[in-house]
């Protein structure tokens, strides 16, 4: 058994180590608050945006614009979204595995490069030794549309001169703070399936709604109609990697909050451990004092 001078060592080590990880399991909730706010409110934008463009891709010809055009895939871009740093339970693999699942059904007879946005999927990518096209490792955690345009502009100039056929984002959907799903997401060619899709599985009461009214409308366009339906095209395009960085961020604080919360709980209960030992520790050495003393002075009488 240790002696208890080592005992009352760990003790106060593994009480050190609990105040930080109690500090950043309350860091990580303030920032989980903020981000599930932020993405909570983006949802119903692209709700709405979702009806608007079903509507007319009714009508709609895919030559029209460039990011409607259907191709024959041979070159896939996925825009792979992770963390800066650890500490946040199984968030980052999860995201990977699932890019690496997908990487053994698309590759065949395909290249597959990457943009990589955060430093933990750059690391991953780049010991698979995968053709990473452009890092982005500084976004700030309260992210606006602005913040992510050089993304957005890259992956859409990639697709529209032909390198890419498709453009997928790797992303971790928040589902409550207990509960995020890793996932990927098709955002170009646009479809009519695929604006099917841009409302994500938690907001079915929401499609439902939508379902019920999603009868035909014929809508009137002033001005080049060309132009109105590649700039619409493009912003709803930046919408799905704006929302896909609001869902991982979200996710990322909630695994992050939870992780910290569960090493919190654990090292109470060492330290209730160590607590105990120790005290078995200095019982023993109580009673080992008591009986040598007991046994010196039977020894004098």
């Amino acid at each position: 058994m240790a002696g208890t001078k080592e005992i009352k060592r760990r003790i106060k080590s593994v009480k050190n180590t609990k105040k930080i990880t109690k500090a950043m399991e309350l860091v990580a909730a303030s920032k989980m608050k903020r981000a599930v706010a932020s993405t909570l409110a983006s949802r119903l934008y692209a709700g709405y945006s979702w009806e608007i463009l079903t509507s007319i891709s009714k009508s709609l010809d895919e030559h029209i614009h460039p990011l409607f055009e259907q191709r024959n895939v041979k070159n896939i871009l996925i825009i792979l979204i992770s963390s800066n740093r650890g500490l946040c339970g199984a968030y980052n693999a999860q995201v990977i595995k699932k890019v690496l699942f997908e990487l053994k059904i698309e590759a065949k007879n395909r290249n597959i490069d990457f943009i990589t946005i955060g430093k933990k999927g750059n690391m991953a990518m780049s010991r698979l030794d995968r053709n990473i096209i452009a890092t982005f490792n500084d976004l700030p955690d309260n992210i606006s549309l602005s913040d992510i345009l050089p993304i957005s502009k890259l992956a859409i100039d990639e697709y529209s001169n032909l390198r890419y056929d498709n453009v997928l984002v790797a992303f971790t959907d928040f589902v409550s703070a207990l509960t995020q799903k890793p996932n990927i997401k098709k955002i170009l060619p646009i479809s009519k399936i695929e604006f099917k899709n841009l409302i994500d599985s938690h907001a079915e009461e929401m499609n439902r709604d939508l379902d019920k009214t999603n009868k035909k409308t014929d809508y009137l366009f002033e001005g080049d109609f060309s132009t109105l339906i590649g700039s619409l095209a493009e912003k709803i395009t930046r919408m799905q990697i704006y929302q896909a960085l609001l869902e991982s961020n979200a996710s990322e604080q909630s695994s992050r909050m939870v992780a910290m919360k569960n090493a919190s709980d654990a090292s109470g209960e060492m330290i209730d451990d160590l607590t105990l030992v120790f005290n078995k520790a200095r019982q023993s050495n109580i009673t080992r004092e008591i009986s040598e003393i007991s046994a010196g002075m039977a020894s004098v009488n």
